[in-house]
């Protein structure tokens, strides 16, 4: 765990932080948040950096690895409320390559409540390939328009993703 006063990384269970002395107490911890980083990085980066609550200046943390991890977080893969998974992102609002949130800004695939992505399922879809209730499309499965491109894409496209699992 890291101190809540000088943000050095420190074992957890100790009462007095080694690095500056402070008093170490449960309730400032869980009420600070917490962050771990893992030793192993990739070009500087901690391959996975979870980040929750926030530092003992009152600053939200924001998780920043290849996985990263959190309220707050940008990462290749990204699990998070709010966050950037430049590869993969699963949260509340997420941007990303393929994107599964309720706000789902996703380039190539976007699932949500609220979507968007060249292919995108949702309750409301903006792309290219769009299966919803509502949205816009060049090619769209909604429950009003039922272009047939669209329903041959979509059908094919549960086939491959179900294939995935048998």
């Amino acid at each position: 765990m890291r101190c809540p006063k000088c943000s050095r990384e420190i074992s957890e269970g100790i009462q007095f932080c080694p690095y500056c002395g402070f008093k170490i107490n449960q309730a400032i911890v869980e009420k600070t948040g917490f962050e771990w980083k893992s030793s192993f990085e990739i070009l500087g980066i901690p391959f996975i950096h979870i980040a929750l609550g926030k530092d003992a200046g009152g600053r939200l943390r924001v998780a920043k690895g290849i996985i990263a991890i959190g309220q707050c977080g940008i990462g290749l893969i990204t699990v998070a409320q709010f966050g950037i998974g430049l590869i993969f992102g699963l949260g509340q609002f997420m941007f990303g390559l393929i994107t599964i949130a309720q706000f789902a800004i996703g380039i190539l695939f976007g699932l949500g409540q609220f979507a968007t992505g060249y292919v995108v399922i949702g309750q409301f879809a903006l792309g290219w390939y769009a299966l919803c209730q509502f949205g816009f499309a060049k090619y769209i499965w909604s429950t009003k328009i039922k272009d047939p491109r669209a329903i041959e894409f979509f059908l094919h496209f549960w086939e491959r993703i179900s294939g995935l699992f048998h």
